[in-house]
């Protein structure tokens, strides 16, 4: 698009949704867009760019005409601003296919692929970048993030220069494009972290997830290259039949990244770095969890292949502020320290609550869990949700988020859960909302705790009421 254009987002609060109003400002289009579900981070993205957010979802928001139309891959048919649209013909296409014929064209396209880590390590890539820049300010990167990375503030950046990071989603496109988001991202260089069953309301299986991702694999061109997990059988399936060159990184002797003397200091993690057999990097991380170190070795493997200065990368990571929702401490009031992680699969719940006993050893562990994206509200993972929560020393699961839309033999039941995790000696309980989870909890803390809330979504605004409880029984005694 060569000429300034009003472009119009349904659906704007999305993650990825909302980083795209962010760039399409800053190519001086006029950006509106409407949603039904507003809140933090994203929605204070928004503000802070000006751009308001018109709700609920109606025909007027599409007053006056825009030229095109940009349709949320969470919009389906019967929302009355796509029926406007489809009944208007106004032009409309998706948020990955705007990305790329907006912003890609020759750029160099690094993607951060995998059900797991990708935000975490498409953020570390970035600031490992940015760190880069300041040397060479050719490597000064753009970059589209699904969390606001702490480093920048931000979870996007345009600039003229020819990187290019994005998070590469495998989540379908639109209603009218049923196929993964980074099939559009035609990677020069691809990392990929993990491959699990996942979002289950699109995926039939396994089977189908790998086949997306063998498909991105395929995508790579011939002079490209792939940094890929080692520990994984299903990442070593989708990258067998790669074109270009492979390099696997994670803890096994043979790994071309090999990481060693894994190490953690409370919320800090030291590690050492070979590099096909030679010493590369000793490198530090303010952060806890071996599936961070990972992360940061997958960042530090790309950036180095693509040139980047070893200097930078061990500068970068040192420095690196982690993301938005990520193991983000979101208070700590009356000694109880409540941290909110985006929890949306079994295996993210139980890296998380692993790393917070590497950070707060010797502390009581609540885990508060709003079984919210499409994967936990189904009980195709509810023995694996068990496995995962039995790492707290308290537990509290709140009611399936829009259960109704689930078909009941396909739903979670998290009383089913409750059970199980008390039979084993793991105090759990169910309340129905987070109004009753403040009331039922906060008598029950005490100092030194440690509350991580796992929500995918705003979860009643928990984030902020909890604090508040606990100051205020704070402020009586």
């Amino acid at each position: 698009m060569q000429n300034s254009k009003h472009i119009h987002l349904i659906g704007i609060c999305g993650t990825a949704m909302a980083s795209l109003a962010g760039m399409l400002q800053l190519q001086g289009h006029r950006v509106t867009g409407s949603d039904t579900a507003a809140y933090p981070p994203m929605s204070d993205l928004l503000a802070s760019l000006k751009i308001p957010i018109r709700e609920p979802f109606s025909e007027s928001n599409l007053e006056p005409r825009p030229d095109l139309v940009v349709v949320g891959n969470a919009i389906s048919r019967g929302n009355v601003e796509l029926e406007y649209v489809l009944d208007t013909r106004i032009p409309f296409c998706s948020m990955a296919s705007i990305l790329h014929d907006e912003f890609l064209p020759g750029r160099e396209s690094l993607v951060v692929a995998g059900t797991h880590g990708k935000t975490t390590t498409t953020s570390m890539l970035a600031w490992i970048y940015e760190v880069a820049s300041r040397q060479n300010p050719a490597l000064a990167p753009s970059f589209l993030i699904g969390g606001v990375a702490e480093n920048f503030g931000t979870s996007f950046m345009v600039r003229s220069t020819r990187p290019f990071l994005l998070e590469g989603d495998e989540y379908d496109t639109a209603f009218f494009d049923k196929g993964p988001k980074f099939l559009h991202y035609f990677p020069d260089a691809l990392i990929l972290t993990h491959v699990e069953f996942d979002h289950a309301d699109i995926y039939a299986d396994l089977g189908a997830v790998k086949t997306a991702f063998k498909r991105l694999v395929n995508l790579v061109p011939g002079r490209g290259r792939i940094v890929a997990f080692d520990g994984s059988e299903n990442v070593s399936e989708c990258i067998e039949k790669a074109f270009c060159a492979v390099e696997r990184y994670g803890f096994d002797p043979l790994s071309h990244w090999r990481l060693a003397d894994l190490r953690h200091e409370g919320a800090l993690t030291r590690w050492t770095v070979t590099r096909a057999g030679a010493p590369f990097a000793d490198l530090s991380l303010p952060m806890a969890g071996a599936h961070n170190a990972l992360n940061a070795t997958a960042a530090a493997a790309l950036a180095a292949g693509q040139g980047v200065p070893t200097g930078a990368i061990v500068e970068a990571l040192a420095t690196f502020k982690s993301v938005k929702r990520r193991l983000e401490v979101r208070s700590v009031v009356g000694g109880v320290t409540v941290i909110d992680d985006f929890a949306h699969h079994p295996t993210a719940i139980r890296e998380t609550l692993r790393a917070l006993r590497e950070s707060y050893p010797n502390r009581r562990l609540w885990a508060v869990l709003e079984p919210r994206s499409n994967t936990l509200r189904r009980n195709v993972f509810e023995l694996d949700l068990v496995d995962s929560l039995a790492l707290a020393d308290r537990v509290v699961l709140a009611s399936v988020f829009k259960s109704e839309s689930i078909p009941t033999d396909e739903r979670l039941h998290p009383e089913h859960v409750v059970s199980a995790l008390n039979k084993r000696g793991v105090p759990a309980s169910l309340l129905a909302d987070a109004d009753a989870i403040v009331g039922a909890v906060v008598p029950e803390l005490r100092e030194g705790d440690v509350v991580a809330i796992l929500s995918n979504g705003g979860f009643g605004n928990i984030y902020g009421k909890l604090p508040a409880a606990i100051a205020g029984r704070t402020s009586r005694t």
